[in-house]
């Protein structure tokens, strides 16, 4: 399938505000979708037989920056037998000091490599997936502070009495 008949199938099965913005110029074409619906629509494309989007190829996450307030998912999906892909994103506001980490849905039910993706981008960036199964940090130390990937991330001087600023 063509990205324009995906979009078309998205909005036919489930509205036209399922669709929050069609990204068709960009060098990876990508639909930005609510975040309270992402798994909703990647459990549909992995089960629909025209998409059968099977592989999660990668699902990351990136911060907007302060100026912006937003954070990002970005989700990669491949067919393997019909040789397409599909590039999905979201957007969360970002959490101010103090506030909850902001919270997208978890897709590990529809593709179980993203248990770890999720797990990742929870741990660098400052997503919680929920549903999640296991929900925990995956790089960092259990009792690290902050999101090191996040633009305005300070870097802890010491952990444990070791030094770890330069």
């Amino acid at each position: 399938m063509t990205f324009p008949e995906i979009k078309s199938l998205l909005t036919t099965h489930f509205g036209e505000e399922i669709v929050l913005r069609s990204e068709e110029t960009a060098v990876q074409p990508a639909l930005v979708l609510p975040a309270g619906r992402i798994a909703e629509v990647c459990a549909f494309l992995h089960e629909h037989e025209a998409t059968y989007f099977d592989f999660l190829s990668c699902l990351t996450a990136l911060d907007n920056g302060p100026a912006k307030g937003t954070l990002e998912v970005i989700y990669h999906l491949y067919s393997i037998p019909y040789e397409h892909h599909l590039v999905l994103k979201v957007s969360v506001p970002r959490d101010a000091e103090g506030e909850p980490l902001p919270e997208v849905p978890t897709v590990s039910g529809v593709w179980r490599t993203a248990d770890w993706h999720e797990r990742e981008a929870y741990d660098l960036v400052g997503i919680r997936f929920a549903g999640h199964p296991d929900l925990r940090r995956i790089l960092c130390a259990a009792d690290w502070v902050g999101h090191p990937l996040r633009k305005d991330y300070r870097q802890q001087e010491t952990y444990h009495g070791i030094k770890v600023a330069y």
